[in-house]
């Protein structure tokens, strides 16, 4: 039976038996290490027996990355047995990630630490060098597993077992062989540019109950220079890590042994908590929502009816008083539909916007608790919009024009996502693809850009998802828009039209932080620390250059305070350049420097968080300097303009 392939850039050919991927090319000039056929990576050494379209893949080629990397981590492997012995080495599993690569091994006499990252480089630099062939060898499931009974591969042996496919796949380099799907590259020598980055535990299979094993993370690129480029960007992020800056400029800190996964905010955290509350709350009057307040805990009936009960109860925390189960809220939702059913509700009052910063609590494990971007307590900037079908349009439109009025006094660029039905889910098909549809159309009416990501949508609902993208390029997911037309269904939430008659709302769930924990702690590495000025947590540093300065820059201080601005006096016994390289390591945005000449003219001297300096100015000139970038919120200093 003959089968049409359609070669990218080459024309359409009819082949009348299975043909080897590699059997495509015309021209081997290029460096082709695998080819993508019906939009699926397949290795160069696979045959094709079927209908379909074939792209060559080249080493400088976007798809390229998950080919090399995944060799690399093959290369890895073997290194870690030559070194450590391949008896004494449990292979567990090892794929490409965002970026990079690991793989997970146990080591039964012994460990691998971080200094030996080194070694294990060199070693693999030798298996590079000898350019060793990669071979695909296909085989049945019970070979494989017998193969890798023979070798003591326990780990391999049980995702063998899990496998549905009769034939099975594995690549041999040497006398290192691994079961894998590919593709890989046609040898070990293919790709030199590579850097193993650190070490860490890891549960196999991700359960707390199975072994621990050692994961070792590495990268790799098609040149020397991406390589740089890449652990240069490595360097700056390890520079802004807020959970190392956060402590440092005493905005928060997490007590492991009293509170793990919960994070304590000084007076310096909660100020900028704070700021971004009321930013966030002016915008809520601006769009019509009333702010709300709803119970930490509430009866697990509820979260029965909500579903929460059948879907998230392992990330719920639960207590018991007077023969009655409570649970302490994960989701703010159930309490913002109790208070839409405590009233009557008219197809005139619709649609109704509540809106919370409610304190929620989920469960995580220890292992993937992450300074404040993974935490067991966070605030949520949560609302719930209760509207007619008919509404929905105009109010995910509306939404979209809070995300981008929200993000842009942050400087952030966006990006879209629309997220559909997953495996587990509420509700029948029919009513999923409505509820998809209506976001889809909402989001064209407003030509905002999505991509669509199948399979991925809440358990009760479809979604939008809006990442942002930071100052050294990372993206977060932040925002969230979630239609749901289950919950009202649930809860017999009701509105009577205009003749009377009783229908179902529509709901929308909706927060634009997300967390406010989270959105914290991107914005300390967005900045590096260095918030604007109104949000920096103390606005403006007084330093008086001696003790008979002290009154004059305590009368200074209250003039600021008095007009909204957040001074401090730096009235300890150091010398002045003490006092500054302080000031600008806790990256205070503005200092006044007063000494004889200003107090003698009332004036201060300014010095800028960058080091620009501005001698005698008016107290007055600098104050509506600063209160017109704080009610501007602009990220720039505006003396230096």
């Amino acid at each position: 039976m003959s089968f049409k392939v359609k070669i990218k850039n080459d024309g359409e050919f009819v082949f009348n038996e299975p043909i080897r991927v590699y059997e495509l090319s015309r021209d081997s000039s290029e460096k082709i290490i695998a080819g993508l056929f019906n939009d699926q990576l397949v290795d160069l050494r696979s045959t094709i027996c079927e209908d379909g379209e074939f792209e060559f893949i080249t080493i400088d080629h976007e798809l390229a990355p998950q080919v090399y990397r995944h060799t690399m981590s093959h290369i890895m492997a073997q290194a870690v047995m030559n070194i450590y012995g391949k008896d004494n080495i449990r292979l567990g599993i090892g794929p490409t990630i965002e970026n990079g690569f690991y793989y997970d091994f146990e080591i039964l006499n012994g460990k691998i630490a971080e200094e030996d990252l080194p070694k294990i480089e060199e070693e693999m630099r030798k298996i590079i060098d000898q350019d060793i062939k990669i071979e695909r060898i296909e085989m049945s499931k019970d070979e494989a597993i017998s193969l890798m009974k023979q070798r003591g591969q326990i780990y391999k042996v049980e995702l063998l077992q899990d496998l549905q496919e009769k034939t099975v796949t594995l690549f041999k380099q040497g006398d290192f062989v691994d079961l894998c799907r590919g593709p890989h590259l046609p040898s070990t020598g293919m790709v030199k540019h590579f850097k193993l980055l650190s070490i860490s535990g890891a549960y196999w299979r991700g359960d707390e109950k199975r072994p621990m094993l050692q994961r070792i993370y590495g990268t790799a690129f098609a040149n020397r220079e991406q390589l740089e480029k890449y652990l240069n960007f490595l360097e700056e992020a390890k520079k802004r890590d807020h959970r190392k800056l956060g402590p440092a400029l005493g905005i928060f800190f997490i007590d492991f042994d009293v509170a793990p996964g919960m994070p304590i905010f000084t007076p310096n955290g909660t100020t900028i908590l704070r700021e971004l509350m009321e930013f966030s709350r002016q915008l809520h009057r601006e769009f019509g929502y009333e702010e709300v307040m709803t119970p930490l805990v509430m009866s697990e009936k509820l979260w029965r009816m909500s579903g929460h009960w059948d879907h998230y109860k392992e990330n719920m925390y639960f207590t018991s008083k007077e023969e009655q189960q409570f649970a302490i809220k994960p989701m703010n939702c159930p309490g913002h539909i109790l208070i839409y059913k405590n009233r009557t509700v008219s197809y005139k009052d619709l649609p109704l916007r509540f809106f919370e910063f409610g304190r929620v609590h989920r469960y995580e494990r220890s292992g993937v608790l992450h300074g404040l971007f993974r935490v067991r307590s966070f605030t949520q900037d949560d609302a719930h919009i209760f509207c007619r079908a008919d509404q929905i349009e105009q109010e995910i439109a509306g939404v979209i024009n809070f995300v981008h009025r929200i993000y842009s006094p942050f400087g952030f660029e966006y990006s879209a996502e629309l997220s559909t039905m997953p495996e587990n889910h509420m509700g029948d098909v029919q009513t999923w693809q409505k509820a998809t549809e209506a976001l889809r159309c909402a989001m064209d009416s407003v030509g905002l850009k999505y991509v669509v990501k199948e399979g991925e949508g809440a358990f009760y609902g479809p979604k939008i998802d809006f990442h942002i993208r930071d100052s050294i390029g990372r993206t977060w997911q932040c925002a969230t828009i979630q239609l749901d037309f289950l919950m009202p269904q649930r809860f017999e939430l009701v509105y009577t039209d205009i003749d009377g008659n009783y229908c179902q709302p529509v709901m929308i769930h909706r927060a634009i932080y997300g967390s406010l924990e989270r959105f914290l702690g991107i914005l300390i590495e967005h900045y590096a620390g260095a918030f604007p000025t109104w949000l920096a947590p103390v606005q403006v540093m007084i330093i008086p250059i001696a003790d008979r300065h002290h009154s004059y820059a305590q009368s200074v201080k209250s003039v600021l305070v008095q007009n909204g601005i957040r001074a401090e006096v730096d009235l300890r016994r150091e010398t002045l350049g003490y006092k500054i390289r302080d000031a600008q390591s806790m990256k205070i945005p503005y200092m006044f420097i007063v000494g004889d000449k200003e107090q003698t003219a009332g004036t201060v001297s300014v010095r800028i968080r960058k080091g620009s300096e501005f001698s005698g100015k008016s107290l007055e000139s600098v104050l509506d300097i600063i209160l017109k970038e704080i009610k501007t919120r602009s990220l720039k200093n505006l003396m230096e303009e």
